[in-house]
């Protein structure tokens, strides 16, 4: 019997394939490698569930590298549920496809399964959050679109009436409503009444999402108030910052988090040569622009007194042409650090914990 099951499966082992899945909006094409590395067929298909599960839903369970992209969560949520083991590729770090010369949906997928074939790791592999996880995300995102679509109106009302020579009252977006127009002459306000309640209508909507964020972060994610201890850290950015990392126990630790959202400076050392670059801007851009606003919002009037404040004061207070924009980059870097610390522990943040730390030890 144990040799019968020796045999078998050195039998499966040999039947493993490698298969590379380059990602189209349409459709897709494949690649499909033997044990030994040989190519045993190549074709494309439709980029639907049903057409997927049909080509690979017959086939044994392998190996399946793709790009990360648009369709990449879903599809390796399928494929995954198929069996296949799923290896999603970060694209800017493959540089046997993004800096090839040729270049085409053939050869990338040949190119993915062959690296997903001899190391996975040479693929730089990333994991996509879960389905819950990303519907939630969604939200959030839908909101952030409404507030550049505001964004870009009230710019456009406020840019017209100036080529105009008149002005709007200054207020808030929130604020921005039709009775604005009423200060202005009457071809401008027959012109811009339609704009301004288009403002006020899409201000409602962006209203609307604040309470659906508001109660997701309630019912679904109560570790975001560990992370809304921190003085400028609201619903928004924790649940974002909760719904993207997911799962806190993936970084084996805190000082990691800072790196995987990009606010690490680049290293391009050489002997002696240490020159000082720019951060990678890596990872999920909106979760950085969010840290960092909650960056000025510390080192602003109005933030706490803390370590994290006084830390990035010095830092500002050094001197040179970029140190407040050092700074505020900084800061965003230890907070994304802090908030997964306070995730893990579940402590009670204490502001000054460091100073009063020092004040013991003189004591």
């Amino acid at each position: 019997m144990k040799k019968d099951n020796i045999a078998r499966k050195q039998q499966e082992k040999k039947k493993r394939m490698t298969i590379g899945l380059d990602l189209g909006d349409r459709s897709s094409r494949y690649c499909v490698l033997g044990e030994q590395g040989e190519v045993l067929s190549e074709s494309s298909v439709p980029t639907t569930k049903k057409a997927l599960a049909q080509t690979f839903g017959s086939k044994p369970r392998g190996r399946i590298a793709l790009e990360v992209g648009t369709h990449s969560p879903w599809v390796s949520r399928c494929l995954t549920e198929m069996g296949h083991e799923v290896i999603v590729a970060n694209a800017r770090r493959v540089r046997l496809i993004t800096d090839s010369s040729r270049k085409n949906d053939r050869l990338d997928a040949k190119t993915l399964a062959r690296l997903a074939r001899v190391d996975p790791e040479l693929l730089s592999p990333i994991r996509h959050r879960s389905e819950q996880a990303q519907a939630d995300l969604i939200v959030i995102r839908a909101r952030a679109a409404l507030i550049e679509v505001r964004t870009m109106l009230v710019n456009c009302a406020r840019g017209l009436t100036k080529s105009y020579g008149e002005r709007l009252r200054s207020c808030d977006p929130d604020q921005f409503r039709q009775e604005l127009a009423g200060v202005l002459s009457k071809h401008l306000q027959d012109a811009l009444k339609p704009l301004l309640a288009e403002v006020e209508s899409v201000s409602k909507r962006i209203q609307e999402y604040d309470e659906q964020i508001e109660n997701i972060a309630k019912s679904r994610y109560p570790e975001t108030e560990l992370l809304q201890q921190v003085h400028g850290v609201g619903i928004l950015t924790s649940l974002t910052y909760v719904l993207t990392v997911e799962d806190p126990q993936r970084f084996r630790r805190s000082r990691e988090v800072g790196a995987y959202f990009g606010l690490r400076p680049k290293q391009r050392e050489s002997g002696d040569s240490q020159p000082q670059l720019r951060i990678t801007k890596e990872g999920d851009a909106y979760v950085r622009k969010l840290l960092v606003q909650c960056s000025h919002y510390i080192l602003g009037p109005f933030g706490q007194d803390s370590d994290l404040r006084r830390w990035g004061l010095k830092l500002a207070e050094r001197g040179g042409k970029n140190a407040k924009k050092r700074a505020f980059v900084a800061v965003a870097r230890k907070l994304a650090v802090l908030l997964h610390k306070l995730w893990i522990t579940g402590e009670i943040y204490q502001p000054l914990y460091v100073q009063k730390r020092s004040d013991k030890a003189v004591a």
